[in-house]
């Protein structure tokens, strides 16, 4: 190996060891919009597919509830082997050896209390059916407040990264002076401590982004950390009617309201405990050989009607059932309650942050004009470094104010759309 190529090979590794670890091996991560990343986590998330088989197992439980309907055929076969023949006169009465082929249809005509069953597991049904729907609106939330979390990490690095240039920019300049005898070495040491400052916090910022980008992967369910592809588009919510009507459209107020009126239904079907129970049956009969009182075919008809006289935990059953109703009825009062708090709070929110955000960033800005007059002022000779280390302190401390009410306002609108029901 030649000179010339080992002690290239040398500066390479020396280039590679100064590079952050973040930036050597860090791959080209997927990026998705806002609303795709909604759609891969409701697609994806397991506990979205937990609740879409809680709906198929509540349809199995009603179609056995609706055997009540239907029906039941079952059959019989048999073989009697006795130790001799039966008979009397020459005549067998009964055969040595004798097959019976049977089979019995039974039918419930009157079962009140299995009619009523019917219906309270279609409202289980039902209740799964709008849970699935809660569920995915709180794994489409995690999400969009996972791609929230990207946005504001990424806007945050990116003032840091502005910031470090400005001080790694001052720094130059004061070193330069200080060649030229013209500067200091206190400024140069204070131009250069703001530019260690500066270069930690990236780093402080590179691995916020990173976690908020793994944590957007995970609530995607994907195999890798994902990026956001541009601002989110949060559509405007739309102002609720008057009254309680748009109550209707939260998932968890419909779960409640259906847990209600399915433990209503339950209480007022408990009489149905005290109906008769009709049930009819059929047999039809085929024995080989026959004997001689019995024929080869027979069938019989067999009616049976149950009636209840005494039943000591009914009265109890119903009262178990009617404090689970009155549970249900505080769990929905509680649930509306908080709902309509949760959307005077997001429509106040929205509107203040509307405010700060216009505040935030006219401060950004005079911050930025002052940091801009400040450096000319340096660069004159009318001012000392300090004055300009302060500036980008307070120009860096703006600028991180204003995204942050961006972030809340993101945030804030989210929460609307979250609390009238209106998303995802």
């Amino acid at each position: 190996m030649s000179e010339r190529l080992r002690t290239a090979l040398v500066a390479l590794v020396v280039l590679l060891a100064g590079i952050p670890a973040w930036a050597q091996t860090d791959p080209a991560l997927d990026r998705v919009t806002f609303k795709e990343a909604v759609r891969r986590a409701t697609e994806r998330n397991p506990t979205v597919a937990e609740a879409a088989q809680a709906i198929l197992r509540a349809e199995a439980l009603l179609d056995a509830a609706k055997s009540v309907f239907r029906p039941r055929l079952y059959g019989d076969v048999s073989t009697t082997i006795l130790d001799a023949a039966r008979g009397f006169g020459g005549n067998i009465t009964q055969p040595r050896t004798q097959y019976s082929f049977a089979g019995t249809v039974t039918y419930p005509f009157l079962a009140a209390e299995g009619w009523a069953r019917k219906n309270q597991v279609a409202d289980q049904v039902e209740i799964a059916r709008i849970s699935a729907e809660e569920t995915r609106r709180q794994v489409a939330l995690t999400t969009g407040q996972a791609y929230l979390a990207v946005i504001a990490a990424e806007r945050n690095r990116d003032i840091a990264l502005r910031n470090r240039d400005t001080a790694r920019a001052l720094a130059d300049y004061s070193r330069a002076r200080l060649d030229a005898g013209q500067g200091s070495r206190l400024n140069h040491v204070r131009s250069s401590q703001e530019l260690a400052s500066a270069e930690g916090l990236i780093h402080v910022a590179e691995l916020a982004v990173q976690q908020a980008q793994e944590a957007l992967g995970v609530a995607t369910f994907s195999e890798t950390p994902l990026d956001a592809s541009g601002d989110p588009d949060i559509e405007p919510a739309v102002p609720p009617s008057e009254g309680d009507a748009w109550l209707i459209r939260r998932p968890d107020v419909r779960v409640f309201t259906a847990q209600l009126q399915a433990a209503d239904r339950v209480v007022r079907d408990t009489w149905k405990s005290w109906l008769p129970e009709g049930t009819a049956y059929f047999t039809p009969q085929y024995v080989t050989p026959a004997g001689f009182f019995a024929p080869a075919k027979t069938w019989q008809a067999f009616f049976q009607l149950q009636i209840p006289i005494f039943d000591g935990t009914i009265g109890a059953t119903k009262r178990v059932r009617i404090a689970d109703r009155e549970t249900a009825k505080a769990r929905l009062d509680a649930v509306r309650l908080e709902a309509r708090s949760e959307v005077r709070l997001a429509q106040e929110s929205v509107a203040r942050n509307l405010q700060i955000v216009a505040a935030g960033r006219e401060a950004a800005a005079n911050a930025l004009e002052a940091l801009r007059i400040t450096e000319i002022a340096y660069k004159a000779g009318a001012t000392t470094n300090i004055e300009v280390v302060q500036a980008q302190q307070t120009a860096r401390n703006s600028e991180l104010a204003a995204a942050l009410a961006e972030d809340r306002l993101r945030q804030a609108r989210l929460d609307l759309l979250v609390a009238l029901g209106q998303f995802p």
